[in-house]
């Protein structure tokens, strides 16, 4: 299985119409990807008379992948950051 590393970076406010602390920014960032290799179980397809094999991970939905061609995404560290506005008066 391939793994992808991220870092998460969100931006919280708080507004008239949601009162609450609410995301309106969030970003990630890739760290590292650990490749899970070739596809152990690839697919024929055909189109006409063409008949072609392509990966797993491109035909088939998530539960019926290879273990090589499926994809975790593992969140390293979460930040959560929030704005804060001053009324003057």
């Amino acid at each position: 299985m391939t793994i992808y590393l991220v870092d998460i970076e969100q931006v919280t406010h708080t507004c008239p119409a949601y009162p609450d602390a609410h995301p309106f920014d969030t970003r990630r960032t890739l760290i590292d990807v650990i490749p899970g290799g070739p596809c152990r179980a690839p697919v024929t397809i055909r189109c006409g008379d063409v008949t072609t094999t392509i990966a797993c991970r491109r035909h088939e939905p998530a539960k019926r992948q290879c273990g090589a061609c499926r994809v975790i995404v593992t969140e390293r560290t979460i930040t959560t950051r929030h704005l804060t506005t001053e009324v003057g008066g």
